[in-house]
This record gives C-alpha cells, sequence and structure tokens, in this order.
C-alpha cells in the first residue's frame, strides 16, 4: 500500500478538524449547518480594525 502524500495529509487532517469543531458546536449547544464548516474566518487585520478602540 503506497503511503499517502502531504497534501493528501493536509487535506485529511483539514477535514477532520473542521469535523471536529463542528461536532464540539453541537455539543455546547450551538445550532449548526453543513454551510457554517464552509465560510471563511476574517482576515487578522479586519478583527483588530473593527475591535480597535478609538480614542
Amino acid at each position: 500500500m503506497p503511503t499517502p502524500s502531504l497534501q493528501a495529509k493536509r487535506a485529511y487532517y483539514a477535514k477532520v478538524r473542521q469535523s471536529n469543531y463542528t461536532a464540539s458546536l453541537r455539543l455546547a449547544g450551538f445550532d449548526t449547518t453543513p454551510a457554517d464548516g464552509e465560510r471563511k474566518l476574517p482576515s487578522r487585520e479586519s478583527l483588530r480594525s473593527a475591535y480597535r478602540c478609538e480614542v
């Protein structure tokens, strides 16, 4: 049996990580849909600008 490539391993672990995250949200009582896993997270800079205090 051939060993899987590095790209295949990364894709597998990304899929498992997303599945585990969705399962943990369900266990915590949040309503989730499969579409929740497909959304991209906001960039770090956009989060910083949203929470930055303007004095």
